[in-house]
């Protein structure tokens, strides 16, 4: 045993028979030479005792009180399985150690004592961190502070939870200059860029990267009942019983799906053949917080044979005995299907099983990619942004909320957090200026006006008034959910939220599914949707929001299986014969072509264009193109989009589609079409509310989400109309651009379509259009309608398709 473990770790180890890992004694002599770490490594690799084991060493060789170490996870229900696990080793070892979780989920009056009387080891997340850091003692809270572990790294440094979290550790930093940062992950493609993003002032030199031991490979598979995939669709369901009978065979099956609306289908069409009645549960992040602790408790009791569940279990979770991960739908890229299989057995040494389910024959592709991909250790790419501006606002009034601040003081704080390194000074003085008024259109408006400058002292800041303090946090955070109703049955006991737009589809004696159940609506109240259990059928809720692409690596390996006939052996035989019959009657494009056909059908005329850009892009392209169908006189009708094509259709015949695709359709059309439609409005509404200008919630009562969009649209028309460059309006522009239209990808689509476009002219639907070709009038469904209809409806098309005369 390594004499670097003081005794009582010496000792537990040995009485559970085990030995420390060699990455966990390098995480435990980086800590003991004060060094900030990044640990990639497998999951099962025991990451998270290796992030803790510095902290536990410290604590038993000096006793403290106070907070020594705070670590920030993606996810509640992450901070609370560790809170779980790591309350074990510390009662068996007898160690005078207080763990605690605060989230959203935390009750207020222990969130108060928190502050009075830390733990010495907090569980939290960046947005309840960034809470704690806006009251006035947070500098007494944090300047004993030794260390921060920031577990699933990958999960968030990206996105603008990242933003925040990099904000509040150079915030961190600066109240206790000792602090030690710690970076944990499993799938990490460039660990570099991490421990740039992790590092104080972005210095990758200041972060020591520590590797674990490769573990063993994982045990991967495609599910294809009876050797057959479906045409359309994407659930899966067409597997269920198949799926059953797994769960049948195995201790505990974890079912990922991609939506809540298809969690929801899932759990139904499982239920449904459940002929044994084995325990099942539901898990997503819309279903009230009591019921997700339930069915987690079941979990951690080996209480559950399958759970189906979303991305709220993507990560980390080390429940029950689970033996089987079946991944329900398209994987979507490498590193999130390997994420979610390492939840099976969670051990190193031993294989993790998992099944993909394809839901349609070029899901079965993708499927085959990603396999691919995780064989030859591809994981997706990943893309660094700069900071928003959004964030950056929202964080300067919590830091205003803990005190007065010097602007020159905080600008170099904010530049020691990697994304806002390249701040420009006029762009720091535009946030302070909006912070303190709202930005020359609203300034009259006494209600934007939030911190004031000292007169006494220049670059010197203070609230404006105290109130504002308490307003500030009743309303930050950077998820900026749709309009949300509960809920309830009628005794009151609340299940969980829809979103507005879904319930206005609903009146009394409508059904719906949701948290596993059939549900009558009685009555729509204010903000409640009041309900009690039926039995009858019912609809799936549908939730909007961006969906998941294939990530950019599945989409280049789709293309080049599809050119290489050498590859298609390793098919199901409806695979192969579909990809034969489509070069045959058409072509398969080579890997970097774009292959559009036009055709004839029922009367209309349709171009399908097979990029392969995922159904952001398509889905906005889709929207410019018929707007210039429009223009050229084509008659457009509609277009509908997957991950793996564009079909736009009309009463003319497109003769000339290298026209449509043109490269000034993203000057002209884009800009065009984004400042009329709802994109750039909603993208302002969740701007406006995550810098602070539209609240929530007041004291006392809360806005419902018709109240919060009235309130940013008026915003929005007065900025538009009087401060066209406003911040907001940038920041807002900058959403629209990237994270709703994955804009990198639609201009890589323009730009092969004006280098490589292949254009074939066919006599009818061929088989690559009939996956698209089927959601033709149906793009407006919600996801698992109609299912059987569907497949009638594919068939059909995918006979005459395969005609060879």
């Amino acid at each position: 045993m390594s004499p670097a473990l003081p005794p009582p770790l010496e000792q537990w180890f040995a009485a559970r028979g085990w030995q420390p890992r060699r990455h966990q004694l390098e995480m435990l002599a980086a800590a003991r030479d004060g060094a900030n770490t990044l640990l990639v490594a497998a999951t099962g690799a025991g990451k998270t005792l290796a992030g803790f084991l510095p902290t536990l060493a410290d604590l038993i060789e000096a006793p403290a009180d106070g907070l020594h170490t705070l670590y920030v996870s993606p996810l509640k229900a992450l901070a609370v399985d560790v809170q779980r696990n790591l309350l074990t080793p510390v009662a068996e070892m007898d160690l005078d150690i207080r763990v605690e979780t605060r989230t959203g989920d935390t009750p207020s009056d222990r969130k108060a004592r928190q502050r009075v009387r830390p733990p010495q080891i907090l569980l939290t997340t960046p947005e309840s961190l960034s809470l704690l850091l806006s009251y006035p003692d947070s500098r007494l809270m944090f300047e004993n502070l030794q260390s921060v572990i920031v577990d699933e790294i990958h999960a968030f440094a990206r996105d603008k939870r990242g933003d925040l979290l990099s904000l509040a550790l150079s915030r961190l930093q600066a109240l206790a200059p000792q602090l030690r940062r710690i970076g944990l992950s499993a799938t990490v493609a460039e660990p570099d860029a991490y421990r740039s993003w992790l590092a104080p002032d972005a210095d990758l030199d200041a972060v020591r990267l520590v590797k674990g031991d490769p573990g063993a490979d994982p045990d991967l598979s495609i599910l294809i009942p009876e050797n057959r995939i479906p045409w359309s669709g994407h659930s899966g369901y067409h597997a269920v019983r198949d799926v059953m009978q797994l769960i049948e065979k195995h201790r505990t099956t974890l079912i990922f799906c991609n939506t809540r609306g298809l969690a929801e289908l899932t759990f139904q069409k499982l239920w449904a053949v459940n002929d044994q009645s084995l325990p099942i549960g539901i898990h997503h992040g819309s279903l009230a917080v009591e019921a997700r602790r339930r069915i987690e408790a079941a979990m951690a009791d080996g209480k559950i044979r399958a759970l189906v569940a979303t991305a709220s279990l993507d990560l980390g979770i080390d429940w029950g005995d689970i033996d089987l991960v079946i991944q329900m739908g398209a994987p979507k890229g490498s590193s999130r299907l390997l994420q979610r299989i390492g939840r099976a057995n969670h051990r190193l040494d031993e294989p993790s099983k998992g099944m993909i389910v394809p839901g349609n024959r070029f899901e079965y592709l993708e499927a085959r990619a990603a396999l691919d991909a995780i064989d030859d250790g591809e994981l997706d790419p990943e893309t660094f942004r700069p900071g928003t501006l959004d964030v950056l606002a929202q964080h300067v009034l919590a830091v205003a909320c803990a005190g007065p601040f010097d602007e020159a003081e905080l600008l170099n704080e904010i530049r020691s957090a990697a994304p806002y390194a390249g701040l420009k000074d006029e762009t720091f003085r535009e946030i302070l200026g909006f912070v303190s008024t709202g930005g020359y259109a609203l300034k009259a408006y006494d209600r934007f006006r939030r911190i004031v400058e000292e007169p006494s002292a220049s670059g010197h800041w203070r609230l404006s008034k105290p109130t504002i303090a308490q307003q500030h946090r009743m309303n930050a955070g950077v998820i900026v959910e749709q309009p949300l109703l509960d809920v309830r049955f009628k005794g009151g006991r609340r299940l969980g939220t829809v979103e507005e737009g879904f319930a206005s589809t609903l009146s009394p004696g409508d059904h719906f599914f949701f948290a596993g159940l059939s549900l009558e609506v009685e009555r729509i109240k204010d903000t409640d949707i009041i309900v009690h259990a039926s039995k009858k059928s019912a609809r799936i809720v549908t939730y909007g929001g961006q969906r998941m692409s294939m990530s950019t690596h599945l989409a280049n390996r789709v293309r080049n299986m599809l050119a290489d006939r050498n590859d298609w052996h390793r098919f199901p035989d409806d695979v192969s014969e579909w990809l034969e019959v489509q070069s045959e009657r058409s072509l398969l494009p080579e890997p970097h072509q774009l292959l559009v056909e036009t055709f004839p059908h029922e009367g209309r005329h349709y171009m399908v264009a097979y990029s392969f850009e995922g159904w952001n892009a398509h889905q906005s392209l889709g929207m410019l193109i018929a707007k210039r169908m429009e223009k050229a006189g084509l008659k457009p009708l509609g277009f509908v989009a997957n991950d793996y094509g564009l079909a736009c259709y009309g009463l003319e015949p497109v003769t000339d589609p290298q026209s449509l695709f043109s490269a000034d359709i993203l000057e002209r059309e884009f800009v065009e079409w984004v400042e009329r439609s709802y994109l750039l409005k909603n993208a302002f509404r969740e701007v406006a509310v995550i810098g602070g200008l539209v609240e929530r919630q007041h004291p006392g009562k809360r806005k419902t989400g018709r109240q919060v969009s009235f309130s940013t649209d008026l915003i929005y028309d007065v900025l538009r109309k009087y401060e066209p460059d406003h911040l907001l309006l940038r920041a807002a522009w900058d959403d629209a651009r990237t994270r709703m239209t994955e804009l990198g990808r639609l201009v890589r689509l323009v730009d092969r379509a004006a280098a490589t476009m292949v254009h074939v002219e066919v006599d009818r639907i061929t088989p690559m259009a009939v996956p698209l070709m089927v959601i033709v009038g149906r793009e407006a469904a919600p996801e698992g309608s109609a299912d059987e209809a569907l497949l009638v409806e594919a068939e059909a098309l995918a006979e005459e398709a395969m005609r060879l005369e």
